[in-house]
Order: C-alpha cells, then sequence, then structure tokens
C-alpha cells in the first residue's frame, strides 16, 4: 500500500476539503446566492491575472483570465433571460462581452488598464446585484 505523507498529502486532502466546501455552498445557494459566487469568482480571477501579469507570469495570467472569461461567458451571461429580463438583460449581455473582449485585450497586450476597468465594471454590477438581495431579504423579514 503506498500512503502518501507530508506536503503533498497534505496540499492534496486541502484541496479536496476545498471542492467539498464550494460545492457544499453551490447545493445549498439560492439562484440568487449562485450569481453572487459568479461575481465573486470572476473578480478573484481577475485579480489573480493582475498579480501574475505584475509578476510577469505570463501562463499564470492566461490561465487567470481564461477562467474569468469562462465565468463571465458561461456563467453570468448564460443565466440571463432576455425573455423576462427585457432590456436589462440586454444591456447586462452587452456589458459582459465588453468585458469580455476587455480581459481578451488584457491578455493578449498584457495590457493592466484594460484589466483594471474589467474588474471596476464587473464590481459595479456585483455591487448592484449584492445590493438587490440584500433589499430582498429586508422586504422578506
Amino acid at each position: 500500500m503506498n500512503v502518501m505523507r507530508g506536503p503533498a498529502a497534505y496540499g492534496r486532502g486541502a484541496g479536496a476539503y476545498a471542492r467539498v466546501g464550494v460545492e457544499s455552498g453551490v447545493m445549498s445557494a439560492s439562484p440568487h446566492q449562485l450569481i453572487v459566487m459568479l461575481f465573486d469568482g470572476a473578480l478573484a480571477s481577475i485579480r489573480a491575472a493582475r498579480i501574475h501579469m505584475q509578476g510577469g507570469n505570463i501562463a499564470e495570467k492566461g490561465k487567470a483570465i481564461s477562467k474569468a472569461l469562462d465565468i463571465i461567458n458561461n456563467g453570468l451571461a448564460a443565466a440571463l433571460d432576455a425573455e423576462r429580463g427585457g432590456e436589462i438583460a440586454e444591456r447586462l449581455a452587452s456589458l459582459y462581452d465588453y468585458i469580455a473582449r476587455l480581459l481578451l485585450a488584457a491578455n493578449l497586450h498584457n495590457d493592466e488598464k484594460s484589466l483594471n476597468e474589467a474588474e471596476t465594471l464587473l464590481e459595479d454590477v456585483a455591487a448592484a446585484w449584492r445590493e438587490i438581495g440584500e433589499q430582498a431579504q429586508t422586504a422578506a423579514a
């Protein structure tokens, strides 16, 4: 029997524990909380990309930007309901598309300004989304 010990075992265990924590959070989250989690994940990836960009770690910068793009395109944009959301959903779709283009430019040209603009825009929408959730909780109480 092959038993893993030391830092490798700790890293593997910590990773498994983190996955269980995230999966549990997702399983128990409301639809509104899931969107908040998507915003948080995209923003964290953008911040990681900035750190890697500043450190000259091109590969990790690319991975972080790719993760942010995936969350924006396949999470936030995909969750929009054009039929029920109407003009707001259309405007958000356009904004998410613009943010995605900023992230692509940031990656391609190592452009921290584009990365900052993408983060600011996404944070503004995330803050509004969080406020809606707080108002809904207050109204329900």
